[in-house]
């Protein structure tokens, strides 16, 4: 069962793939295409390409491809029936109601519902006689009723079973609970038996964009280890997205958004007025989190804590964001180790002074660069200027680069043209280090990717090539597929994704179905679909005809006869088989 070509042809036809992918990219047009940072991965070079003559995109950095409903998959983490559901809604076309295979899209329903009645089950504990310490430890740190209630904030009981017993009765099994990890589970003896994963734990309920309780954040009440436990991937959580407070944040008038490292400082900053305020979720920023804010803001304000973690963790996010061309600045905070420390001694007063006064990654490198440096001393200027313009030759815009300079230059009382030219010298030392990096990284990733393809390590590149175009050709002319049929048998191909990839237009064709790459997508993985886009763009270079699709069946022919012949133990044959290898080595020999 499943969403029919007809409906998924209009889908595409009503989804305009620029006008979907400009909510997530900014694209440049580029000839008849228009390319933009990928939001896939982190790079600092667009790579990433919009084909709006036929609806698809690619990726020549991080080999993602695909259409519309591909697109929107990888995007918002979305299987592929809530990804056409997604543009439905977009465009205001009504879901078909049966016919489809709705599996998965019912199991991640399940997991919402569920986690939305875990937190009801939380919030009322929080709220109920077994929640009185808990609420406490809330009030203590300043939060009001109104606080607790908007964010939903609850408590786990400081029992074994509670909440997995009170989801039974509401529907859900063990094994249900399981799965959105609000449950572990163990095996004793042969037997298993479950456990709630949130014990006596004040909890706060991790809600996405959407509006969905995806997750949860649990601390402890004392000092017990450990202090934070936080949901698992889970189908409707990655870890690597994960970001609090943001289905309130985007609604914020502020044009930037405030980044701290935890939930509790995100909750203290709402309350003072910072309805703009995000915070990680248990692990370092990553590129995904840096894409997916990108969509909410041109700029982000770092509030860190100034521990050495904290700075650490500050330094690599100007690396993430920088290497998006994401505007940010630091907020250095003082007076307090994090914002919700300098809330409770100063009040928003001094919160709003030191956004103020918050430096751009540029000045904060060059402040941090000085500390402890007698700027007196010929040695410390040299080692400032030193590690400034290692600073500076990190910095893609030239005229930033122009104005430190000559403020630095000003400042320590050195030739502008000593500073310039030592920066020149280091921007050359590490675009050579750069591309011979991205060099080894494609051949590498070429590598990888070509062993995880192979069915047989003794495939040659000669018979991988042969079989790409052969699916590629097929694809591009369905009449070929009689003169082929009788020749592609079960084990022709070699290479996993190309087997795959023929099987889906096989059958297509033989059912008289739609090759459109939308109807496709409803038949391909991401990586599938990406490896078929990829096919789709290098045979934009050859104009096809069916001599070559037989020649190519032959090319495969060949090296695999080449290859059974090398690998023959001669030992083992009998007479006849002997002759018979013989014959078939001659009769390579001359070809």
């Amino acid at each position: 069962m499943r969403i029919s070509d007809d409906f998924l042809n209009e889908l595409r036809m009503r989804c305009d793939i620029e006008d979907i992918v400009s909510g997530y990219v900014q694209l440049k047009r580029r000839g008849k295409n228009l390319v933009g940072l990928c939001p896939f991965h982190n790079e600092k070079t667009p790579s990433f390409t919009v084909y709006p003559e036929n609806g698809s995109f690619y990726c020549f950095g991080c080999g993602a491809g695909g259409e519309v409903v591909s697109f929107i998959k990888r995007a918002e983490n979305l299987d592929f029936t809530e990804a056409v559901r997604f543009l439905c809604d977009r465009c205001a076309m009504a879901m078909p109601t049966d016919g489809f295979d709705d599996s998965l899209a019912q199991k991640r329903r399940r997991i919402y519902e569920m986690n939305r009645e875990a937190a009801r089950f939380f919030h009322e504990c929080l709220l109920g006689e077994k929640g009185k310490t808990a609420l406490q430890y809330y009030l203590n740190r300043g939060y009001t009723k109104k606080t607790i209630i908007r964010f939903g904030l609850g408590y786990a009981p400081d029992e074994w079973r509670s909440l997995i017993t009170h989801l039974r009765e509401k529907g859900y099994s063990y094994e249900d609970a399981y799965e959105a990890n609000l449950a572990q589970k163990s095996e004793k003896n042969g037997k298993v038996s479950f456990y709630d994963n949130f014990r006596n734990r004040v909890i706060v309920p991790i809600i996405d964009a959407r509006g969905n309780v995806v997750a949860f954040g649990g601390r402890v009440l004392d000092n017990s280890k450990p202090k934070y436990i936080n949901t698992s991937d889970t189908p409707v959580y990655k870890k690597s997205l994960g970001v609090f407070g943001l289905n309130f944040a985007k609604n914020s008038k502020e044009k930037s958004l405030i980044l701290v490292e935890g939930y509790m400082d995100a909750i203290a900053l709402h309350q003072a007025g910072f309805t703009n305020s995000i915070a990680c979720l248990g692990t370092a920023l990553t590129g995904e989190m840096a894409h997916l804010l990108s969509r909410y803001t041109d700029e982000i304000l770092l509030a860190y804590d100034n521990d050495e973690a904290g700075q650490k963790a500050t330094e690599r996010a100007i690396r993430v964001f920088s290497s998006i061309g994401m505007k940010l600045r630091v907020i250095r905070l003082t007076g307090g180790k994090d914002p919700d420390e300098i809330l409770k001694k100063f009040g928003p007063e001094k919160i709003r002074s030191l956004i103020d006064g918050a430096e751009n990654d540029i000045e904060f490198a060059l402040l941090k660069a000085r500390d402890g440096l007698d700027l007196e001393s010929s040695d410390g200027k040299v080692k400032y200027l030193t590690l400034a313009s290692e600073i500076l030759s990190d910095v893609k815009n030239l005229i930033a680069v122009d104005v430190y300079s000559s403020r630095l230059a000003e400042e320590l009382g050195v030739e502008k043209t000593a500073i310039s030219a030592r920066i020149s010298q280091l921007r050359k030392k590490k675009a050579y280090t750069a591309q011979k990096k991205k060099y080894e990284e494609i051949q590498q990733d070429s590598l990888s990717k070509m062993s995880k393809l192979r069915l047989s390590t003794k495939t040659s590149v000669r018979s991988v090539r042969a079989q790409e175009r052969i699916v590629t050709l097929i694809f591009e002319n369905p009449d070929f597929y009689p003169a082929a049929k009788e020749r592609l048998g079960k084990d022709f191909f070699s290479v996993a994704v190309l087997e795959r990839i023929y099987n889906v237009l096989s059958q297509r064709i033989e059912n008289h179905a739609s090759l459109d790459l939308t109807a496709l997508s409803s038949d391909f993985s991401n990586d599938e679909m990406s490896e078929f886009v990829r096919l789709s763009k290098q045979s934009e270079r050859f104009s096809g005809t069916k001599k070559e699709l037989l020649d190519c069946i032959a090319v495969v022919e060949s090296e695999k006869e080449r290859a059974q012949s090398q690998s023959l133990d001669v030992s083992k044959l009998s007479d006849e088989d002997f002759a018979k290898a013989m014959d078939m080595l001659k009769n390579n020999k001359n070809k």
